[in-house]
């Protein structure tokens, strides 16, 4: 991290006023993949901004090429939070995406990801994609932790450049891991639900 990152954490808490429950788990340095739904491009920025510090310098949120890599701007300030920067529109067998998302956390970080792979302007939360699965059948080691993450789509509409001061919560709940023979689907399913939950808790 260089030393903008502090300030960017400090600016994203400020302008999102995010704060952070932990349900039946606890702040933690050890490997773990934060997974969570998606509503605005600020999502990926507020979660690690939000981490205690010795978390968040371990911690490295997967965000869309296609957005953090246009502009000067954001793509110091993705440098600056240590984004992992996927490429959604060409994606190929020999560059898989989570054997990338693996490399860069070695054995020491951790990621955040969101499995819904787009932003949700909907009301219900879309079905997860495969990644999160591939994440836990290629590394059963990690904690995979559900996150549900309240009104920060209201903080950046849709469209707009500027965030708008808002109070918004994140709620990170108890680890799930992929059982024994468990097939990708139940597994997703189980995954989203761990999500849903935290909604209501």
């Amino acid at each position: 991290m260089n030393l903008t990152a502090p300030a960017l954490a400090f600016f994203a808490k400020l302008f999102s006023g995010a704060s952070v429950r932990w349900h039946e788990c606890q702040p933690d340095t050890c490997q773990r993949v934060y997974f969570a739904n998606h509503t605005s491009h600020l999502d990926a920025l507020v979660l690690w901004a939000s981490l205690p510090g010795p978390l968040r310098d371990l911690t490295r949120p997967v965000a869309a090429k296609d957005y953090w890599s246009k502009g000067a701007i954001r793509r110091y300030m993705a440098r600056s939070f240590g984004a992992i920067l996927i490429d959604r529109e060409e994606i190929k067998v020999h560059q898989s995406p989570i054997d990338a998302m693996l490399h860069e956390i070695g054995s020491t970080h951790s990621l955040i990801v969101f499995p819904e792979g787009r932003r949700n302007t909907e009301e219900e939360m879309l079905e997860f994609k495969s990644g999160l699965y591939y994440l836990g059948k290629k590394r059963p080691d990690l904690e995979l932790m559900p996150v549900y993450i309240d009104n920060l789509n209201r903080v950046l509409p849709r469209g707009e450049f500027l965030p708008v001061p808002l109070l918004s919560c994140i709620t990170v709940g108890p680890p799930i891991w992929l059982d024994p023979g468990e097939n990708k689907n139940d597994f997703l399913k189980r995954a989203r639900q761990a999500v849903l939950r935290l909604k209501d808790v």
